[in-house]
């Protein structure tokens, strides 16, 4: 039968003439991609380099690929305080200078919480502070975010501190290993000092943005099923989805740490994390404060459509391919994940809306559409118990609650950001830390991890690497 070809960089897909049944995906060396090595169905991409998180899906072609090009300039760019209409506009107070700041290579850029212990003077620091009174109230003279970063002229919101204390423990065979546990500081306010019992503090260390294309094309009606059935008494499981208000509308959220929003934020990222003003956020965060009173306000500084730019960038990222899945060991590490039930949380397979994905001012991604991927996630909430409920109210999300963290792409992560810090905090130094850190409805994966011996650890921990 004759044949058809399509080539893409950097797999070639092989389609049959009768239809697309008889797909094949070839890996760069020619091989056919095995199903298990397809994290992300048509997005996924074979490379394992420090450049897998921030290379284009196959589809990103001809005007695709030039506004692909263009958001992610916008992207990694540092933008200035100058007017340029390209690269101006950051502050006067901002937390990041760009995207690519916190995100280095569509990952997360190493924070200074373990380096420097906080904001440091001079330093950049590749986080976010939210703050908030103990009843959740946000601070007149502050807002949700403590901005550490200024332009010339202007005093940072403040600037963070931690600490961390250390704890020794044994696994059931005697291995030890050690869990740290941040407490933090806000010194240098600009304002009034606020009172330390008055005062809560959460630190976010960058997401990875992987497969966020596939997250926001997901089927929600999917997620309603799971939210239903994840009622595992047995496992002390029960997961629930987040529904937030955003853009006028009660929707679920499924990006974030808390699933605290329904779109990828670029428009919020710009005016909060930036300062770079935009249609749907006009004004400097700023606005109304005291050292900022006589300052002339600059107006609209990105456009829309550039800010769409940045969210198909984000959208079409392709998902780095599973790694060694043939391999025994990584083999005999699934079989230790299901049987320690992460894999009732980290979902492994999922399926995506068929008509893919539309991008903030209206443009329609249908090539995300009617895939099956494997992001290991449920993106339900999900309580951790006390040790890491950080009194976060986010929509239904509370503090003690957290949306379950794709794992897709997170072996890769040492190589593309060069560090192994994990958990929303940057506290868990490695996996094993991030594993022991999971209480509540995680207790019993934890417990069952504790249990196992070296050799059965280390193969858990061979598995999560190769995704």
């Amino acid at each position: 039968m004759k044949r058809l070809f399509y080539i893409f960089l950097p797999f070639l897909i092989c389609a049959c003439e009768d239809g697309l049944d008889d797909r094949l995906i070839l890996k760069t060396s020619g091989e056919v991609a095995l199903p298990e090595e397809l994290s992300a169905g048509n997005s996924t991409i074979f490379m394992s380099s420090s450049k897998a998180y921030d290379q284009p899906s196959s589809w990103v072609t001809g005007s695709l690929l030039t506004r692909f090009t263009s958001g992610d300039a916008l992207y990694d760019n540092a933008r200035t305080g100058d007017d340029d209409p390209y690269t101006g506009g950051l502050g006067p107070l901002y937390a990041g200078y760009s995207c690519g700041a916190c995100h280095k290579n569509a990952g997360r850029t190493k924070p200074t919480l373990h380096s420097v212990g906080g904001s440091g003077k001079y330093n950049f620091s590749s986080m976010l502070v939210y703050i908030s009174r103990k009843n959740g109230a946000l601070f007149r003279d502050y807002g949700r975010v403590l901005h550490d970063q200024s332009i010339y002229g202007v005093e940072p919101e403040g600037k963070l501190s931690v600490t961390y204390t250390e704890e020794f423990f044994e696994f059931h065979d005697g291995e030890p290993y050690a869990l740290i546990t941040p407490h933090y500081q806000i010194t240098e306010w600009y304002a009034d000092s606020i009172r330390p019992e008055d005062l809560n503090i959460t630190v976010r260390i960058p997401l990875r943005h992987v497969g966020m294309g596939q997250m926001m094309a997901l089927d929600h009606d999917e997620l309603k099923k799971l939210a239903e059935q994840s009622n595992y008494p047995q496992y002390g499981i029960s997961g629930k989805l987040n529904y937030i208000w955003e853009r006028g509308v009660y929707q679920i959220g499924v990006s974030g740490n808390k699933a605290q929003h329904a779109d990828l934020t670029v428009e919020l990222g710009f005016s909060s994390d930036l300062g770079v003003t935009n249609d749907r956020y006009p004004l400097e965060v700023c606005y109304g404060q005291i050292q900022m009173m006589g300052m002339a306000m600059n107006g609209i500084q990105i456009t829309t459509r550039e800010m769409e730019d940045v969210d198909l960038y984000m959208h079409s990222l392709g998902v780095p391919y599973r790694r060694n899945v043939t391999d025994a060991t990584v083999k005999w590490g699934e079989l230790l994940f299901q049987e320690a039930k992460c894999h009732l949380c980290h979902t492994p397979t999922l399926h995506t809306r068929p008509r893919g994905a539309v991008l903030l001012n209206g443009t329609k991604l249908p090539w995300l559409g009617s895939q099956v991927i494997h992001p290991y996630s449920d993106y339900l909430l999900h309580d951790m118990g006390p040790g890491l409920d950080d009194q976060y109210v986010s929509g239904l999300a509370q503090g003690c609650e957290w949306r379950t963290t794709p794992l897709w792409g997170i072996g890769l992560q040492e190589k593309v950001n060069g560090h192994t810090y994990f958990l929303h905090d940057g506290r868990a130094r490695n996996l094993t830390e991030a594993i022991m850190w999971h209480g509540g409805e995680g207790a019993y994966s934890r417990a069952k991890f504790s249990r196992m011996t070296q050799e059965e650890r280390e193969a858990l921990l061979t598995f999560l690497n190769s995704l």
